[in-house]
């Protein structure tokens, strides 16, 4: 019913006729977004099971604001971006307050136990080097590089210009390739 649209498109389209009962609907739009939604509040807090939580609350949202959406107001995908960066920093000043902060990073059973050991050290030496950024750069390379949203996009979900977006990117891809120079040997980038 919805193909052929193009993509800002379909998610309007989806979430209006979510608005209007249509179940299906809601379960498309849940199946285009919440994956990069999921990634996105993941990367932000390094633990599974917080993005869910919070992937989760940002959908119910997003639900409860179907009925009043304002297609001309933002992208909905934008939106929840928006939304669980919001939620994510929320959660980190409390888990912050309560001293809980923890890294947990997902397995991937097909890889062998060293590549596994490997991946997951330079995963978490990336998450604590991007932890070291400050919280507007670390969103705008998170958002650029591992969300992979364009400039635009970025500025949207940022509520700032383009340009700032970009230099914001390039300056903490700068910090980041210091932090994690000094490391290199021991995450297995010495070879040669």
């Amino acid at each position: 019913m919805f193909k052929g649209l193009q993509k800002k498109y379909t998610d309007h389209a989806l979430l209006a006729a979510f608005a209007k009962g249509d179940r299906g609907a809601a379960q498309q739009l849940t199946e285009q977004l919440m994956p990069k939604i999921h990634a996105h509040a993941y990367y932000r807090l390094g633990n599974i099971a917080d993005a869910e939580d919070v992937t989760q609350e940002a959908f119910l949202k997003l639900w409860k604001i179907a009925p009043i959406w304002k297609q001309d107001k933002a992208q909905v995908s934008t939106w929840l971006y928006r939304v669980v960066s919001n939620l994510c920093k929320d959660r980190y000043r409390r888990a912050t307050l309560e001293g809980m902060v923890s890294v947990q990073e997902p397995t991937n059973e097909s890889q062998s136990p060293t590549s596994k050991i490997e991946e997951e050290i330079r995963q978490k030496a990336l998450y604590t080097a991007m932890t070291n950024l400050p919280e507007s750069q670390r969103l705008a390379v998170q958002l650029r590089h591992i969300d992979e949203l364009t400039n635009p996009e970025i500025a949207e979900i940022m509520e700032i210009s383009v340009e700032a977006v970009e230099s914001l990117t390039a300056r903490g891809k700068r910090k980041l390739t210091k932090i994690l120079q000094s490391h290199k040997s021991e995450l297995g980038y010495n070879h040669g």
